[in-house]
């Protein structure tokens, strides 16, 4: 089942909430609106898929502040922010810590519509990648103590024979727990071993095929 990802719009001014939510409503987009970052993070929204539209300068919780809070719980979501006050050292520091977009008020329609499209498509990227990576890691679960070292030596790029006189037995049961690996890990070459593994950072050898 596909999940409808959404826009969080955040903003202090009702007027802005109101015209941003006709504008990317009228392109067809999900949109939830709120006058607080601390009410958005209240929302249970930080896992949703979308991304989040956010004015950097707010009573309260500021736009960077929430930048920060998003940052600390792992959110995926891509910040686009919006500013009146066209604050160039702002707008840097924001970007240093991830954000997406940096937009001046009064933005443009197609520009940001431009930004949300961007963001939605680098939201549901993330969130496809750590939807396999969970998925890597529930599989090496599944090893045992041993089969995890075969894994790792394997994947460096070493021969059976070579494996098992590292771990001091004998090829035949190397063959064994090898066949094992790839059957638990789901894969039928060296070639998809290797790309698992480096995607959940055990780093194999360049020329492993």
């Amino acid at each position: 089942m596909s999940i409808t990802p959404r826009i969080f719009l955040i903003d202090d001014q009702p007027a802005v909430l109101k015209a941003l939510s006709r504008l990317l409503g009228s392109a067809g987009y999900a949109v939830t609106s709120f006058g607080a970052a601390q009410d958005f993070l209240d929302s249970g929204n930080t896992a949703a898929a979308g991304c989040v539209v956010l004015d950097l300068a707010m009573p309260g919780m500021n736009g960077l502040a929430m930048q920060l809070a998003l940052k600390a719980c792992d959110s995926a979501l891509p910040i686009i922010f919006l500013t009146g006050h066209g604050d160039i050292d702002t707008g840097v520091r924001a970007m240093k810590l991830g954000a997406f977009d940096f937009l001046t008020k009064p933005v443009d329609d197609e520009r940001l519509l431009a930004a949300v499209h961007a963001a939605l498509e680098r939201n549901h990227q993330i969130r496809s990648d750590r939807t396999e990576r969970d998925d890597i890691l529930q599989r090496l679960a599944e090893l045992t103590p041993r089969e995890r070292e075969v894994l790792s030596l394997v994947v460096e790029g070493k021969l059976n024979k070579q494996v098992a006189a590292d771990l001091g037995t004998v090829e035949k049961t190397i063959k064994v727990h090898r066949a094992r690996v790839m059957t638990k890990m789901k894969v039928r070459t060296l070639a998809e071993l290797v790309r698992l593994a480096d995607k959940v950072g055990i780093r194999g050898s360049a020329g492993a095929s």
